[in-house]
């Protein structure tokens, strides 16, 4: 027990905290619903700011959130006990359904949560055609 004291500190190791920390997808919480109108994804970002954050949707209806959560500038006199807000690159990606309207997407970001709407259009059904069969004369 007090090798694992030494090793962690007083506090009792959490490979689940450990976990999350180090993983981009648990660090970037996102709830995805869809309502008559639209797809909407809010995304939990504490700390950043709509600069720091990008969101793109590509040509195959894949919608993607990601950026960067800088690192704090240290002070060389400044000794840490404790590090656990995750830090670096997140990236998360979604692909859509066919009833989205690409070009009608809308964000917005307030107290490090941002919203996606995404509109939802009619999804047009193709057509059926019936071919007329020509009788051969011969």
């Amino acid at each position: 027990m007090a090798l694992i004291s030494q090793l962690f500190g007083d506090e009792i190791y959490d490979p689940f905290l450990s976990m999350v920390n180090k993983c981009p997808v648990l660090n970037t919480p996102t709830d995805w619903k869809e309502t008559p109108e639209a797809h909407v994804f809010i995304s939990d970002l504490p700390g950043l700011n709509k600069k720091e954050v990008n969101v793109e949707i590509d040509d195959e209806r894949v919608l993607k959130i990601y950026g960067e959560k800088k690192e704090e500038k240290d002070d060389k006199n400044v000794k840490w006990h404790r590090v656990e807000r995750c830090r670096g690159e997140f990236r998360r990606s979604f692909r859509l359904p066919e009833n989205v309207k690409t070009d009608g997407v809308k964000a917005s970001m307030e107290d490090g949560v941002l919203v996606v709407t995404v509109p939802k259009q009619e999804v047009k059904k193709p057509e059926k055609k019936m071919i007329e069969i020509e009788e051969i004369k011969g």
